[in-house]
């Protein structure tokens, strides 16, 4: 390459004085930069594209024979020849890419707008599509910094454009630079190179190395750089690129210490660095950082190496085998191709086969491709501290924020939370704010390192200190809504904020898959009094957080630790958490009707009144989503009798509630609306002898109520009053769940009514409310949103008495 570049410098220095021009002369008559043509004719430059040769030629003027041979000479100059080792002058991408819209995006956008600034600036190189008509430069450029002298690059005047593409081993990141390299090519005539670094090597090459390499991958030659020594040969590396617009793929990076001294400090050329590490020491970088695909993107991507009639075939084992991969472009790429290859085999084989977890990662092998390799390679750099804590990580079941995984290695919290910093900066651990988590292939990974590395008994105690301090935790966070506690005692020292019932919900429902397994590991080694202790600590709690899909499972686990104690009052009490829990989270009446008389049996044989009266509650409840009011009436008044004689106010206004919604099911909607508002009244009257977030509770349920009374009476305004209050109140209290029925109810009265704009807003606002929402309200908003017209007028068949609405049960 330096040779030929060579010739066609010789040429078109031979050229310009066979026209009597000068450099000046001839940068004048072609708009080619007087740098960039002093650059091709001493052969420090690739042969420029064809655009710039032709406007060369245009200012020579020359005979056309000489025209040709100038063209000639460029086309032999920019075939590709000599290239140093771990130097590639023609990246290739992937024809199968998919995905990563954004991030190409991002990239075309920076090197778009670099390139413009360059353009307004006139530092552009010749060869740029916008060069060839700017005017050429004639201020001197100065000499670069020496290497190591804190230039640094950025976007400022001058400048490269710097891109740091980080994430997890096997997200793709050198595909993306390469598939960015292919789309750029036109914006960087002056070439493209792709250097590996070889930053997992145990012994990298140095950065003296690797800028040889580049130098004699431009067409550097070799007398140039024996003139310069190897004591110049950074100074050289810079002055070359910054006279070439070029992209530069400095791949696979170790750490900021290698990729430093490769960044050129000025020039308009780019600069896309890789590494499995953050490279947060860079400065005046932008930085993408890679995780999984989307489900849609790791569908297409293994469509695209399967086939699309296989694919299609088999649609949801496709879909299977794309979660069973985390969607990590790696193992996609490795499934995909063993599919590929094995033709005989179906992607549900392939999906069976990668269900089982202690075979996953060896299946997820295909010659020299091997997905825990390459999670190896980052693991065999961590200090011990971190290798530590990413093989205990895989002993938790969710995303973990540093308080609860010091507890895995026993360190301070402070110190954990370095420790996890270490693994994001590694690429091995991600992270969301202040939790951090391992996709399902790098826990099997650290599954299989923490059997290799540690005793059963060394795993087990690891495990044991989690779980001890999420169920103590849970307890202390739980209590905050129970009627008899509160804040915690002034001597509890905990390691997480508490300070409040809104800072308690947060950690509860952060981490509720963790010390959900903690309940279950309580459970199954027989502590049964602990999973009593934190199954009533959660009981009011449960209220805020309805739709979890874990409540039967907790209060039915508690119930049968309650049995196993052999203490009737306690399994009275988590027999009718376990009926609520059929009621409302799971919306089974019936099934209910079993745990709440069990637990009248059991409250009764102990005497308990209070549970007496509870079981009772839930049956009534029960009975009335099964349409026998008179049952329900009977056995709520029964509740009310109960409650009032224990002196039990918590329970009086939920019988009290309880009555005004039977009534209003029977359709008896004036008598309950006049129950409701006597409801309202006591709740006025109690004060502060009722909870707060009890009372507020019992507010939302009865104007929930009581604007699906006005709503089945047609007097609209009335029920839009009731149901803005409720939606409010679940707003305030953070109960996605109550919330979400309020809107569904509020959508549906005002589409009845001939108001679809705004129930369109509302329908809207109810799905965006997410996790925690009542998944059928958001299917029923969904549903709605999907007939509504066009035009703003209600779809046929939607108008109603109201009878949907209030025939739908509420708590």
């Amino acid at each position: 390459m330096a040779d030929q570049a060579q010739n066609f410098g010789a040429l078109l220095r031979r050229l310009r004085l066979a026209a009597s021009l000068t450099i000046e002369e001839l940068s004048e008559a072609s708009g080619v930069s007087v740098r960039g043509i002093g650059e091709l004719e001493r052969g420090r430059r690739g042969a420029p594209q064809r655009r710039t040769v032709a406007a060369l030629a245009d200012g020579l003027a020359p005979t056309d024979a000489d025209r040709e041979r100038l063209l000639a000479a460029a086309r032999a100059g920019r075939t590709p020849g000599y290239s140093p080792v771990g130097v590639r002058t023609s990246p290739r991408g992937i024809d199968d890419f998919v995905g990563r819209e954004q991030e190409l995006a991002q990239l075309a956008a920076l090197a778009r707008e670099h390139g413009q600034l360059a353009v307004e600036q006139g530092e552009m190189a010749d060869g740029d599509p916008a060069r060839d008509s700017a005017p050429p430069r004639r201020d001197p450029v100065p000499d670069p910094a020496p290497l190591g002298l804190g230039a640094v690059p950025g976007t400022g005047p001058g400048q490269p454009v710097v891109v740091a593409v980080s994430g997890s081993p096997g997200t793709g990141k050198t595909t993306l630079a390469l598939q960015a390299a292919r789309q750029l090519t036109e914006r960087f005539p002056d070439g493209q190179l792709v250097v590996d670094l070889r930053g997992m090597d145990e012994d990298p090459p140095t950065p003296a190395e690797l800028t040889l390499r580049v130098l004699k991958a431009l067409g550097v030659s070799d007398r140039d750089l024996a003139r310069t020594g190897p004591g110049g040969h950074p100074g050289l590396y810079r002055q070359v690129l910054a006279g070439r617009r070029c992209l530069l793929v400095l791949d696979n990076a170790r750490d900021e210490a290698q990729v430093r001294p490769l960044l050129p400090g000025t020039g308009s050329g780019m600069v896309i660095v890789t590494s499995r590490r953050m490279l947060t020491g860079l400065e005046s970088v932008h930085r993408i950082a890679l995780g999984e695909l989307t489900p849609r993107e790791a569908a297409a991507l293994l469509t695209s190496l399967v086939g699309p009639e296989r694919a299609e075939a088999e649609p949801a084992a496709l879909a299977e085998v794309a979660r069973r991969c985390a969607h990590l472009p790696l193992a996609l790429r490795v499934a995909g191709n063993w599919l590929a290859v094995r033709t005989g085999w179906t992607v549900r084989l392939l999906a069976d086969r990668l269900a089982q977890e202690e075979q996953r990662l060896h299946a997820l092998e295909t010659g020299e491709i091997r997905v825990a390799a390459a999670f190896d390679l980052s693991y065999r750099q961590l200090t011990p501290e971190a290798a530590r804590m990413f093989r205990r990580l895989c002993l938790v079941e969710g995303p973990t924020a540093a308080a609860g995984a010091a507890r895995l290695t026993g360190q301070p919290v402070f110190d954990a939370e370095d420790t996890l910093e270490e693994l994001v900066e590694t690429g091995l651990l991600g992270t969301d704010q202040d939790r951090y988590r391992l996709h399902d292939l790098l826990r099997l990974f650290a599954r299989s390192r923490l059997e290799s590395e540690e005793s059963p008994q060394d795993a087990a105690r690891a495990r044991a200190a989690l779980h001890e301090w999420l169920l103590e935790t849970a307890v202390v966070a739980g209590r905050w809504y129970e009627p008899d506690h509160g804040a915690p005692p002034p001597t509890w020292q905990g390691t997480v904020d508490l300070s409040s019932a809104d800072a308690a919900r947060r950690w509860l429902q952060a981490e509720g898959a963790d010390w959900l397994a903690a309940l279950r590991t309580a459970a199954a080694t027989g502590r049964h009094r602990t999973v009593v202790d934190v199954a009533e600590a959660l009981h009011w709690f449960s209220d805020q957080w309805i739709f979890w899909g874990h409540w039967p499972e907790v209060f039915g686990t508690a119930a049968a630790s309650a049995e196993a104690l052999d203490d009737p009052v306690v399994a009275a009490t988590q027999l009718n958490y376990h009926a609520w829990a059929l009621l409302l989270c799971e919306g089974r009446p019936r099934d209910s009707l079993v745990p709440s008389a069990r637990a009248l049996e059991a409250a009764e044989r102990a005497g308990d009144t209070v549970q007496q009266a509870w079981a009772h509650h839930y049956g009534s409840w029960a009975l009335r989503l099964l349409g026998e009011y008179t049952a329900s009436a009977e056995r709520n008044a029964e509740a009310a009798r109960l409650f009032e004689a224990a002196g039990d106010l918590h329970g009086a206004l939920q019988a009290r509630i309880g009555r005004g919604s039977t009534l209003l099911d029977a359709g008896l909607v004036e008598e309950a609306l006049a129950s409701d508002r006597d409801t309202l009244a006591f709740l006025d009257s109690a004060g502060d002898r009722i909870k707060p977030h009890i009372a507020l509770m019992g507010r939302l349920t009865l104007h929930m109520v009581m604007g699906r009374a006005y709503y089945g009476l047609g007097r609209l305004d009335d029920a839009v009053t009731h149901l803005g209050t409720a939606i409010e109140l679940g707003r305030e209290s953070g109960n996605t769940g109550l919330e979400s029925r309020c809107l569904t109810y509020l959508g549906t009265a005002l589409v009845t009514h001939g108001r679809p704009v705004e129930a369109r807003a509302v329908f809207t606002r109810c799905i965006a409310l997410g996790a925690g929402a009542d998944p059928q309200r958001i299917a029923q908003a969904q549903e709605q949103l999907a007939l509504l017209n066009a035009d703003g007028r209600p779809p046929e068949g939607t108008a109603g008495t109201g009878a949907e609405a209030s025939a739908v049960e509420e708590p």
